[in-house]
């Protein structure tokens, strides 16, 4: 019997290869808790996606509370950081604390994050805060670094296999101001 994990998805495309991975060691439960994605269109979008996934793949999806108030309040003094910086540890941190929180009170043992299947967030980083959040919480981080051994080619062929849409930007509306300025 395998063991529960439950696993931060940022997004449909992100979660294909960390959950091929993952399956085969544990009961993979997805978790989409996201409240930095904006607007609230492409988070919308995304939770479709995700569902879409879930469906087609046959696993389980927990949907979090989308707060959006609770991230620009930790985030608040950090708009002009840029990517890869201060304002997405911070980033990183709320949401793994929330998978965390979501892990302990549905009793599962595990859990984890596709945050590292991009190649633009450092996975050190994750799977750094990955570890502090799981001490205050009593359950274990699976670490991982998915962008390795083309993860995330990997993770992109999946995601045009399915359908799924890819969008081009991680989902804050920093993030967004960012890639809109590099077009």
């Amino acid at each position: 019997m395998k063991e529960k994990l439950l696993l931060h998805g940022c997004c449909a495309p992100c979660s294909t290869h960390p959950v091929t991975l993952l399956r085969e060691k544990f009961d993979v439960t997805l978790f989409f808790y996201n409240p930095n994605i904006h607007p609230d269109d492409e988070y919308y979008l995304r939770v479709a996606e995700m569902k879409k996934l879930s469906s087609e793949w046959q696993i389980p999806l927990i949907i979090g509370r989308y707060d959006t108030a609770a991230w620009f309040k930790a985030v608040s003094g950090h708009e002009d950081d840029p990517e890869g910086g201060p304002r997405c540890a911070i980033c990183f941190r709320l949401r793994l604390d929330g998978t965390a929180r979501q892990a302990q009170a549905e009793n599962f043992g595990w859990f984890a994050t596709t945050l590292s299947v991009s190649p633009h967030k450092n996975a050190d980083v994750i799977n750094r805060i990955g570890r502090e959040t799981a001490g205050q919480y009593g359950i274990r981080f699976y670490e991982a670094n998915f962008k390795k051994r083309d993860g995330f080619r990997t993770s992109c062929e999946m995601s045009e296999e399915f359908g799924f849409y890819r969008q081009n930007y991680c989902g804050c509306v920093y993030s967004r101001r960012v890639d809109q300025e590099n077009k």
